[in-house]
């Protein structure tokens, strides 16, 4: 998958709007205002880094070893890089799913209902 593609996938989903908080080159989805992804614009190959259980972190690291990797400046219990155009675009699009239901799942009440209302 392609950066432009990774964009076009998180940008679509209920709630999410994007913005670059840290620098012009990274480019951070949000949900109701919670981080669940992250996209390093100008990095070759293209990277991204999402939110992930820690139990799956691990199991996705040792069956994707050098292509998934522990979260590139970010909690290395809870996130992940991905190297986009070496993983299957299924893959990337169920690990943006993941990462998305993460975030809304640890969202309050309050937000959580204004998100369904969206």
């Amino acid at each position: 998958m392609n950066i432009e593609a990774f964009r076009e996938y998180c940008i679509a989903k209920k709630g999410v709007t994007e913005e670059f908080p840290f620098d012009a080159q990274t480019l951070v989805f949000k949900v109701m205002g919670k981080m669940f992804a992250l996209a390093a614009l100008e990095r070759l190959p293209s990277q991204a880094n999402l939110k992930c259980d820690p139990q799956r972190a691990i199991e996705l690291r040792e069956t994707y070893d050098g292509t998934i990797i522990p979260g590139y400046h970010m909690s290395k219990v809870h996130w992940n890089t991905l190297y986009l155009e070496n993983l299957s675009p299924a893959l990337v699009r169920e690990l943006i799913d993941h990462s998305y239901a993460l975030v809304v799942a640890g969202l309050t009440k309050k937000l959580q209902a204004e998100l369904n209302a969206l």
